[in-house]
């Protein structure tokens, strides 16, 4: 016996049974360090940390000109967050964090 089907399957028939077969998109994390979109449990491939700990030496890899480029908005992100917790006065419930 080969493998003939016995009966005609019908268009409705073969996209119900499909309906069910997709690709789910991917649920991105933003990364708290760097600001880019990251996938749940994996270090960021942009600055190499996970959970606050370094993992990847981003700049190891790169040559020198990327390597002078990445260090300087490296630099320049860490600057904007030291000059918006500066201007930002703190609250009550900011200082009891704290």
């Amino acid at each position: 016996m080969g493998g003939v089907p016995k009966q005609h399957h019908t268009r409705s028939s073969i996209n119900q049974r499909r309906m069910h077969i997709f690709i789910k998109p991917s649920h991105l994390a933003v990364c708290p360090k760097c600001g880019k979109p990251v996938l749940s449990h994996t270090a960021c491939f942009n600055c190499g940390y996970y959970k606050g700990v370094e993992i990847i030496d981003v700049l190891k890899k790169l040559t020198k000109k990327e390597r002078k480029k990445r260090e300087k908005e490296m630099a320049a992100k860490g600057t904007e967050e030291k000059e918006k917790a500066k201007a930002k006065p703190l609250t009550l419930e900011e200082l009891s964090k704290r």
